[in-house]
């Protein structure tokens, strides 16, 4: 049993849904949550930039104890995940592998499409990962960047969501995908949105599911579940509080939340 808590760290809000998840799976963990706000989108970075951060992110978690760290940020899994995981004696999980394992189980005509920010698209990492469990599945991909910023302004349900979900999908809609990744934990926010625009025969995938059930079967491996009785506590950080964190994270999980500003600078 290790009743220390798990680290969870974004570049923003977008994380939180993998936190919903966890909390759903494993809701006697305890959970550290940081959403570096105040530098993001971190899709438009460089690579160098964004193990930088993401470096900064993991220290300041192992400073808060965690026995371990989910990169609930598909850039960071896409562009840094090695670097990351030769940096750090802690075990990692990344959010690819299990929307690529997931996308593979669902589709039925092998065609398959994802979208991210351009960070992520531009890696080719979702194609990778598919392709290499099913060389036959063919991939489109397509990077969505405004999504981020629409789901950070709290316009996840408005006319400008969904006109811009229509110009961003209609090149996808055009492969009969059946299965569509949502490739940045940001975009479950915009599910309803991407869903109405896509159609009901397509089936969204939404990775911080597959990647809660990766923390537990690592956790159940090692032995490092938190078997306590008592209530899990999440803590919430940012680099930046501005309002929009705590208002639609609050909204999305359901509960009130409050976020300490921290410098993530001197981490």
């Amino acid at each position: 049993m290790d009743n220390r808590p798990i680290g969870v760290f974004d570049s923003g809000l977008g994380g939180l849904t993998v936190v919903k998840e966890l909390m759903r799976i494993l809701p006697a963990e305890d959970i550290i949550y940081f959403g570096d706000t105040a530098r993001i989108p971190y899709g438009t970075r460089s690579r160098k930039m964004v193990t930088k951060y993401s470096s900064q992110c993991i220290r300041f978690l192992l400073n808060k104890n965690v026995k371990m760290a989910v990169i609930a940020c598909n850039t960071v899994s896409a562009s840094s995940f090695e670097p990351l995981s030769a940096m750090f004696d802690l075990p990692l999980v990344s959010v690819i592998q299990p929307g690529a394992n997931a996308a593979v189980g669902a589709t039925q005509n092998g065609r398959i499409g994802i979208i991210g920010t351009s960070g992520t698209i531009r890696s080719r990492a979702y194609p990778n990962a598919i392709q290499k469990l099913n060389p036959q599945i063919e991939v489109f991909d397509k990077a969505c960047t405004l999504f981020v910023s629409i789901v950070e302004e709290g316009w996840s349900d408005t006319k400008v969501a969904f006109l811009t979900a229509e110009e961003y999908l209609k090149d996808i809609k055009k492969q009969d995908v059946d299965t569509l990744v949502l490739g940045c934990t940001h975009y479950p926010l915009l599910e309803n949105t991407i869903s109405t625009v896509m159609g009901s025969s397509v089936q969204l995938i939404n990775p911080a599911i597959n990647t809660a059930e990766q923390v537990k079967k690592i956790l159940t491996d090692i032995n490092g579940l938190n078997n306590g009785d008592k209530e899990a506590e999440i803590l919430y950080y940012v680099s930046d509080i501005g309002q929009s964190f705590q208002k639609i994270g609050s909204h999305f999980l359901g509960r009130k939340i409050t976020a300490e500003c921290i410098d993530i600078e001197s981490q």
